[in-house]
């Protein structure tokens, strides 16, 4: 399926079927997962990056497993708005996953989405080790629920 707009997303999805947010990394992918009605994402796991082939298997076998429909890759671009090797490794990962699933999906700017959640870990006292085991997850979240605002955001002006 092809890498598709954000705003083009959720026609693509089948009646009920959730997103899945992806915060990939060098060696982690976080995972969170929307509600079925697309306006709450929930940290769901932290998948520990081994070869490409077994990590979107894994990652596939998870999105089956969980009912989702298409997912929202986070793409990292710097803050003055170009992109770096973090966000073409990012797009090299899209479309090498792009032949391996029929789930459509779409890139969406995470810019500072990893600071914004370990700031927020910080101020609830996690200690490091837990940071560390929960901050990938936690920013697939962030991710997932800024695209989900931005499509209630689209939803909502296109109301009349």
């Amino acid at each position: 399926m092809p890498l598709v707009d954000l705003p083009d997303l959720p026609a693509r999805l089948e009646r009920h079927q959730r997103l899945l947010g992806l915060d990939i990394g060098m060696k982690t992918i976080g995972l969170a997962l929307s509600d079925v009605e697309l306006t709450i994402a929930t940290p769901l796991e932290t998948i520990r990056r081994v070869k490409f082939t077994p990590d979107v298997q894994g990652m596939i076998a998870i999105a089956r497993k969980q009912g989702v429909g298409g997912l929202v890759l986070g793409l990292p671009i710097n803050m003055d708005g170009t992109e770096g090797p973090r966000a073409q490794s990012v797009r090299a990962f899209a479309r090498s996953l792009a032949p391996l699933t029929e789930m459509p999906f779409a890139l969406v700017d995470e810019r500072m989405s990893t600071q914004a959640v370990t700031r927020a870990l910080m101020a609830a006292d996690a200690s490091r080790a837990r940071r560390a085991e929960l901050v990938d997850k936690m920013a697939a979240a962030y991710i997932l629920q800024n695209a989900l605002d931005q499509l209630r955001h689209m939803e909502q002006e296109r109301r009349p």
